[in-house]
């Protein structure tokens, strides 16, 4: 893009914005990691400060009315996991300052073929309390043994004087943690300054977010724009940007790469990208929700029904990586009892707004694409029956709308449990989060054919009895598609963020949870703690509970734990 493709006055701010940068640059080399972990604990500080402000403009473009409790996923995905990702990268610069690998005192065991695995969760006695019976581990590819992970832990910062240019990130309009949780990993990961550009639906959040980062304004390497596409596109292709990191759909990366409409798809069918600069990315997909036949109680068919609803819900339907279509067993007896209480689920979920752009159009579209689709209260939609041999759609187009749709495949528990694998892998688009449910006793049975499945599907984040989002709540796990994707078939995107151990090369993440909540889940001699997750649609104290464990992110405390744990409990 041009000068003159862009207002002048608008061209001169982001011309300015990237000459500080580039001046920027040299002073952020001369900081070395022991003022790099100060200014980190200053952008917690600074984040604890901004929680209350940044959750209030969220709720404005969200549309959330003050009393919701809904207000709750404000807490849990805006300040929580930035509190959470500047303390853990805190610690990996203080071990790197120490001599140490960041990765010390975290367990590492083999993993299925071959890999080596790094225990993320639980990491703390707060890990053990407030997330019981969850875990989360960051696989490394087949080959890499510990040795290798804990020499190479630190990337970047192993070199903090070699910096790498000036890179953009341009922000989501979704979550709120995601532009700056992508600014805090360009800075330390990659030792890049960089421009955050939002997406325009958060310009509300500007501000907020000044505040947040102002320690690494002040020190010249972060600036923050506004502006629409056509500033996104100068910036991009300005010729003193050396990187682009981009959140959002795969159509939007395409448009970036190698331009809109006919040309842009010529351009990418020839291999001709317009963008000539690295790009990384985390876009959305089709996520599935794999459920294992089992013998379930009707509270256990309810409470999953409600977990499956979360996966869809949360934040409206408009999340990169909520669950799109959900693989049952065909010959599973209760069957029809769950996708009865998976109907009701989502129509009982609280009403919310449709605010993101073209919500009501990606709806329609969904409807019309299938005869038997049910509109449900709330502008919700169900598609049940996808044909296997011929799905349509549901499969290959991200809805980012609150759509969700059902595939049965037959088979007894092996044979279903290959061919929804298969299908997950093989007919599904986008590879950032996979789900599965299991009863315990189908755990059990299934043995290491369990873990050797999880290994085969190609998801960067995949969740058994857990929702994947916990991999992105969970500061020291990997964010990001499934490895090797390329511009030209770019999926869920290439590379990782978050990941503050900072660990390369990363493969995937694997999350674990309770099939049952608390108290029941002690009932059935599981010793677990968890109630219903606070980040459930159905919780009834969310938003209480997402405050407190935001306070608490921002100066962990034994004192304030009754309260999250009574809160938690209510819900």
């Amino acid at each position: 893009m041009t000068h003159a493709d862009l207002a002048p006055d608008r061209a001169r701010i982001v011309d300015r914005a990237v000459d500080d940068l580039v001046r920027g640059e040299a002073r952020w080399a001369a900081c070395g990691l022991a003022k790099r972990r100060e200014l980190l604990e200053q952008v917690h500080a600074a984040t604890a400060a901004q929680a209350e402000p940044w959750v209030r403009a969220a709720c404005a473009y969200k549309r959330l009315p003050e009393g919701s409790e809904l207000v709750g996923e404000e807490w849990m995905s805006g300040p929580y996991p930035v509190l959470m990702s500047a303390a853990a990268l805190a610690a990996t610069v203080h071990a790197l300052e120490a001599g140490r690998s960041p990765v010390d005192g975290f367990t590492v065991r083999r993993a299925p073929g071959g890999r080596v695995a790094v225990r993320v969760l639980p990491h703390s006695v707060y890990d053990r309390l407030l997330l019981s019976g969850f875990t989360a581990e960051v696989w490394l590819p087949p080959g890499v043994d510990e040795e290798t992970v804990r020499a190479s832990a630190g990337l970047a910062l192993r070199r903090p004087a070699d910096t790498a240019g000036v890179g953009v990130v341009l922000g989501a309009g979704n979550i709120t943690s995601i532009p700056i949780l992508d600014v805090l990993y360009e800075l330390y990961a990659n030792n890049r300054v960089v421009v955050l550009k939002l997406n325009p639906v958060t310009d509300g959040l500007r501000e907020v977010f000044e505040h947040v980062l102002a320690p690494l304004i002040d020190v010249g390497a972060v600036r923050v724009l506004t502006g629409g596409a056509d500033v996104g596109s100068y910036l991009v292709h300005h010729p003193k940007v050396d990187h682009v990191h981009m959140t959002g759909s795969a159509a939007t990366h395409d448009a970036i790469v190698f331009g809109a409409g006919p040309e842009g798809a010529a351009r990418k069918k020839a291999g001709t990208p317009l963008l000539h600069k690295p790009v990384t990315s985390e876009l959305g997909g089709v996520s599935p929700t794999i459920v294992l036949p089992g013998d379930w109680s009707e509270a256990d068919l309810r409470f999953q029904a409600e977990h499956i609803a979360t996966q869809r819900l949360h934040n409206g339907g408009y999340n990169c990586v909520a669950s799109q279509v959900v693989i049952l067993p065909a010959d599973w007896r209760l069957k029809g009892r769950f996708l009865a209480h998976l109907r009701a689920a989502l129509s009982d979920a609280p009403p919310r707004p449709a605010y993101y752009p073209g919500s009501d159009e990606r709806v329609a579209q969904a409807c019309a694409s299938y005869g038997g689709a049910e509109r449900i209260s709330g502008g919700r939609v169900l598609i049940r029956d996808l044909d296997p041999a011929d799905p349509g759609p549901a499969v290959s187009s991200e809805y980012f709308a609150p759509v969700l749709a059902v595939m049965e495949l037959p088979g007894d528990l092996g044979r279903f449990l290959d061919a929804a694998v298969r299908t997950a892998n093989e007919k599904l688009t986008g590879t950032l989060g996979a789900n599965l449910i299991a009863h315990p006793r189908t755990i059990a049975a299934l043995g290491p054919a369990l873990d050797a499945a999880i290994a085969e599907l190609r998801y960067g984040t995949t969740a058994l009895n857990a929702w994947t989002g916990v991999g992105y709540l969970t500061a020291t796990a990997t964010w990001g598609a499934y490895p090797g994707h390329t511009l030209d078939d770019v999926q869920s995107g290439i590379g990782v963020v978050h990941n503050a151990l900072l660990l390369d090369n990363p493969e995937r993440t694997v999350v674990r949870g309770p099939f049952r909540p608390a108290p029941r889940s002690l009932l059935h001699g599981k010793m677990t703690t968890s109630p219903k997750p606070p980040w459930f649609v159905t919780h009834r104290t969310a938003a209480t509970t997402g405050r407190r464990l935001t306070d608490f992110a921002a100066a962990p405390r034994w004192s304030a734990l009754p309260a999250i744990f009574a809160s938690a409990l209510r819900g």
